[in-house]
């Protein structure tokens, strides 16, 4: 596989992306450096692409983002209300 950008696809791209972004925002959270406003990112990522407890298991990053927030699941179900 080419490591040139050219030479992927537009979905090649977006999968590295997403993973990237989960990994960034993971090790933030990871190692207490995560703002408000990043915890809100990784917050809206992982509802836009509908990580709950039923979806986990696609995206190792993704669920160790998921596993490690520093939110209730109650508290997660009453914002969505």
């Amino acid at each position: 596989m080419s490591t040139n950008p050219k030479d992927k696809s537009i979905g090649d791209v977006v999968d590295t992306m997403h993973t990237e972004l989960a990994k960034a925002l993971l090790k933030r959270v990871k190692d207490g450096t995560a703002s408000a406003s990043d915890l809100n990112v990784a917050r809206a990522f992982l509802k836009d692409n509908d990580v709950t407890v039923a979806g986990r298991g696609k995206s190792k990053p993704v669920d160790e983002l998921a596993a490690v927030l520093p939110f209730e699941e109650q508290e997660q179900a009453a914002s969505d209300q």
